[in-house]
């Protein structure tokens, strides 16, 4: 299985190997994200699964067992993605078809006959790292997708979704007719990286997931007044920079204390930083931060943003500036379905595997699935938590884990 993992692994990424100094770059609606669905398309055929592709240009595997009538019976599913940030790594949503695709040869090659339809789901363009819109292809199968509001949001050469899905031959028109009834999911899982360490240090082999945390956002404009840096006496500027630096301290170290102090953790990043005019003999006038915040306790959340809000009052005074806070983005937490975890957890600990259970502090696929559909999220580890980078790593050993645990899942929720 391993040898097995290794060769798909590669062929996934579209590579011969996996050592990438520049990483990985399959971003949502591309002509690269295109061939690797189609590898995966390929790996899945192979291994006799059916496919066929959505309106939204998600690819779907399905194992079908030969008795009459289970055409439209509700399929237990599994998926992830293939799509990358720009210069990813090659781990992060592909782990989660290979090992999907890798418990079906498993369960096949035991002569394991499911009593439900099995399904393994590429969907397309979960990262938001062209376009800062998430997860579109399982948004337009939960049926979460705005067609109205996102159609026009550009990327960075001004080509816009609409006309991203277009150029790879979907119809914008149509693409709200991926949407799938509830009756046609038992349920679903997606295995994932981890992103971070907590499996490790806990001492455990592999994380199930209660809940995904979804972010709220802020972008704090501070309002001073430029100047000339060699006239304006020190004791007659309004610096939106000083002025700004004492809050970027304080997000990092309120969360901290909050995070140490709460039954679940919360973390919050002052991440984007903008400075006008940005001239090295102007006093900063105008200065932008965005700030995420994420917790799966959402009152957490809330408590953060007010003590931003609170903060920045208080520095308005001190500075002489004006400080405005906005909020971007205000998404509840998605709570993934006990049954599901239970019996993920179950799977894995059955296979002698010990398990940690946490919460998932980035988004997925799964928290779109989990609006229509009981869901579950099931993390292995990966070296040093790293993602999103090109030294992104997990080992065979746990892709094989992984794989394992799916198969186990599967015979529980499909032989009932």
């Amino acid at each position: 299985m391993k040898d097995w993992l290794e060769k798909h692994l590669k062929e996934l990424n579209l590579t011969t190997t996996m050592e990438r100094p520049e990483g990985f770059c399959r971003l949502g609606y591309t002509e690269e994200e295109w061939k690797a669905i189609d590898v995966f398309v390929s790996i899945a055929e192979e291994i006799g699964l059916k496919v066929r592709r959505d309106e939204a240009g998600n690819a779907i595997a399905r194992w079908e067992p030969e008795e009459k009538g289970m055409e439209t019976s509700p399929a237990v599913a599994v998926g992830s993605h293939v799509d990358t940030v720009k210069g990813g790594g090659g781990y992060d949503g592909v782990a989660g078809v290979l090992c999907g695709l890798a418990a079906i040869k498993k369960l096949k090659e035991e002569g394991y006959l499911p009593a439900s339809p099995i399904e393994v789901i590429c969907f397309a363009s979960e990262e938001s790292s062209r376009f800062g819109v998430s997860t579109i292809g399982s948004k337009a199968m939960s049926g979460l997708l705005n067609k109205k509001e996102v159609a026009d949001v550009p990327d960075e050469s001004s080509i816009t979704i609409r006309q991203a899905v277009e150029k790879m031959g979907i119809s914008w028109k149509t693409i709200d007719q991926a949407e799938r009834p509830e009756t046609a999911l038992k349920s679903f899982i997606e295995l994932h990286i981890e992103q971070g360490t907590r499996v490790e240090d806990a001492g455990a082999e592999f994380g199930a997931v209660t809940a995904v945390a979804c972010p709220i956002r802020l972008k704090v404009i501070i309002n001073g007044q430029m100047g000339h840096t060699g006239t304006t006496p020190m004791g007659n500027r309004k610096d939106a920079l000083v002025a700004a630096s004492p809050l970027i301290t304080f997000i990092s170290e309120s969360a901290e204390s909050l995070s140490s102090s709460s039954a679940v953790p919360i973390v919050a990043t002052a991440s984007t930083i903008e400075l006008k005019p940005n001239a090295m003999n102007v006093i900063p006038g105008i200065v932008e931060i965005g700030v995420d915040i994420r917790s799966v306790d959402d009152s957490l959340k809330k408590e953060m943003e007010r003590l931003i809000r609170q903060k920045c009052s208080q520095l308005s005074s001190t500075f002489g500036v004006t400080m405005e806070v906005n909020t971007l983005v205000h998404n509840p937490s998605v709570q993934l379905d006990d049954k599901v975890r239970n019996k993920l957890q179950q799977s894995g600990e059955s296979l002698g595997y010990k398990a940690l259970v946490l919460e998932s502090g980035a988004g997925h696929d799964v928290m779109n699935m989990a609006a229509k559909w009981p869901s579950g999220l099931l993390f292995i580890p990966c070296k040093n938590g790293l993602s999103h980078h090109p030294e992104e790593y997990a080992s065979l050993e746990d892709l094989e884990m992984g794989s394992a645990i799916i198969a186990q899942y599967i015979k529980s929720e499909a032989s009932i």
